[in-house]
């Protein structure tokens, strides 16, 4: 139901120049950017990009499992968490009409129906956790300087979100919306490459406290990576990779056919029932007989406490094992778990399980890795070969 936004269309606006899907050509480079946050206690990491001409910066939620970036916008807005003059402020010729091809790229696969020629472009965009945001598309200017020196200002399209619901963590109330990364045309990536400025590859390198993201080839190793192809069909938008088999201390433990999601929109991994209660049994055997008791912590459902408190995971990672995932369509290539990728020490000293049931997430049988997996690695998304890539990296240390 998009009338909330239809209802503030309607004014004529002035001819449009043409948007940002039609290929340009150039010497293509690319952005690096820093990347602020944490898996505990903030639970998401975020960049921040300066929009518009002079730049006003947002801070955006680094989003690989949605496709379209989108900031509180004042059309006016309601449910935004920011104060009024740190939300975007549209001019009329910022809007995107609904004849628009980007407007189709948008909302795809789901036509926007447009019954006069000067509506607006709206947009809507649902969460797992039921949150949603809806509002229009917008052009502006996105200054971003390139390693080879150059400042480039593409127009890119992007949603003004103007009314939020019930956004729980998704972002969190500091961030003014979300950079949305993933596969469709409409994806910050893909628009940076339709337009020549890069190439469409992205990757990211989440630190304990930092990190960052950068679009472009030029930051891709020549060497040390762990590639696989990304799974594609039409149903699966997301960046996701053939089925791996599941194993625990280098052991098979029978669960096989496992498709992940790459998702830096989580900040935990949530797996299936099935492969979930597998993993919990596999950790609490391995924990028998060991100094660790269960205890209630508000951080996670599942926590465990030593004879005293954790300063940190390094503390605790020797009661644990690895896991890993063996992507069984290429040889041997494996995406290793150790303690560090699925546990959290918490405010109390306690250690936490960051593995969530999906299922009661409502996601069913979807399988998510989310930030807390995703820590200590460079990954590579390469739109272009279709593969995701990974390496381990230290993703802490200060760049510019």
């Amino acid at each position: 139901s998009l009338h909330g936004c239809l209802a503030a269309t309607g004014q004529g606006q002035p001819p449009r120049k043409p948007t940002s899907i039609h290929p340009r050509a150039g010497v293509r480079s690319s952005v690096f950017l820093p990347v602020s946050g944490n898996v505990y206690p903030l639970g998401y990491y975020s960049v921040t990009i300066g929009i518009g001409n002079p730049p006003k910066p947002f801070q955006l939620d680094i989003d690989t499992g949605s496709d379209l970036t989108w900031v509180q916008c004042d059309a006016p807005c309601t449910g935004c968490t920011l104060r009024r003059d740190q939300l975007y402020n549209p001019s009329k010729n910022n809007f995107v009409d609904c004849k628009d091809p980007i407007c189709l790229a948008v909302n795809s696969p789901n036509p926007p129906q447009c019954k006069n020629p000067n509506e607006k472009c709206c947009f809507q965009v649902q969460y797992a956790d039921h949150g949603s945001v809806l509002g229009f598309i917008v052009l502006d200017t996105f200054p971003l300087r390139l390693v080879n020196g150059t400042l480039s200002k593409p127009n890119l399209a992007f949603g003004c979100g103007h009314r939020l619901q019930n956004r729980g963590l998704h972002p969190p109330t500091p961030t003014a919306g979300v950079l949305g990364l993933g596969k469709s045309k409409a994806s910050i990536s893909s628009q940076l490459s339709s337009m020549g400025v890069t190439k469409n590859v992205f990757g990211h390198c989440l630190g304990d406290n930092r990190g960052f993201l950068f679009f472009g080839a030029d930051f891709v190793p020549k060497s040390g990576m762990t590639w696989t192809r990304m799974l594609q069909s039409s149903s699966y938008k997301h960046y996701s990779s053939g089925p791996a088999e599941l194993l625990f201390s280098g052991k098979p433990t029978g669960i096989k056919g496992v498709n992940v999601i790459f998702d830096t929109g989580s900040t935990y991994a949530y797996l299936n029932l099935k492969v979930y209660e597998t993993v919990l049994n596999l950790i609490r055997k391995n924990l028998s007989g060991k100094q660790l008791h269960d205890v209630k912590d508000k951080a996670l459902p599942i926590c465990w406490k030593g004879t005293k408190p954790f300063k940190s995971v390094r503390d605790a990672r020797n009661y644990f094992s690895t896991f890993a995932l063996s992507f069984t369509g290429s040889s041997n290539v494996q995406l290793q778990l150790p303690p560090e990728n699925y546990l959290i020490v918490t405010e109390q000293g306690n250690v936490c399980l960051g593995i969530l049931n999906g299922a009661e997430a409502g996601l069913g049988t979807t399988n998510v890795i989310g930030d807390i997996s995703l820590q200590g690695k460079l990954v590579i998304y390469d739109n272009e070969n279709q593969m995701i890539g990974w390496a381990n990296a230290d993703c802490n240390r200060k760049f510019g």
